[in-house]
């Protein structure tokens, strides 16, 4: 019985770990060092039904604020529709991180977006005079929304840099699913690109 339980033990610790190691690495994938004077972090929603922002979103501001250079112009985009719920997810991600937690800086919201893909074709018109983008979501959708932005608008790709949306053992029990959800969203990408 012992060796069974140290076994699940191990097992468990192991896909803790990995689910650690994808969310690291792709929250390195397709940024760089870029040095900058004003920067656009731009936060992607999550479907929402409630009259405040859920703890995705809330989650999703504070990584998004974390991102923020204080020595750059830092313009904030939050991103999303109202998808589940009457209000947008940019306007109660917009509350949260006001009322919440204080931000007074410079505030756009994209409120058309019903989903990733739109996210970033959405805010492309708000990243076009900054020097730096950060995209903040869970690592693997960030990856996938940067991604996104190198196929519609390969030139702002270029000025893509790294948000503060990894963190380790945040959300460790979770990372495990997010990062296979983002295995497997990345191969029906690719799946997707081959057969077209």
């Amino acid at each position: 019985m012992r060796t069974r339980t140290r076994l699940t033990l191990a097992a468990g610790i192991g896909v803790m770990l990995w689910g650690e190691w994808a969310n690291w690495r792709a929250s390195r994938r397709r940024v760089g060092n870029v040095p900058a004077r004003s920067e656009a972090v731009v936060v992607l929603g999550y479907r929402n039904a409630g009259p405040d922002a859920n703890a995705m979103n809330r989650w999703r501001v504070r990584a998004g604020l974390r991102s923020i250079d204080p020595a750059a112009e830092t313009r904030l985009v939050l991103c999303g529709g109202a998808c589940a719920g009457p209000r947008s997810e940019a306007v109660l991600m917009a509350r949260y991180a006001q009322d919440s937690r204080g931000y007074d800086g410079e505030l756009v919201l994209e409120e058309s977006s019903r989903s990733t893909w739109e996210n970033v074709a959405f805010a492309i018109p708000y990243l076009k005079d900054v020097d730096r983008i950060k995209i903040v979501s869970l690592p693997t959708h960030a990856e996938t929304a940067r991604h996104y932005l190198a196929e519609q608008s390969p030139e702002l790709a270029e000025r893509l840099a790294r948000g503060k949306d990894y963190r380790f053992g945040e959300w460790m029990p979770l990372k495990p699913l997010v990062a296979l959800y983002g295995v497997v969203k990345g191969v029906r990408r690719r799946t997707r690109r081959d057969d077209a």
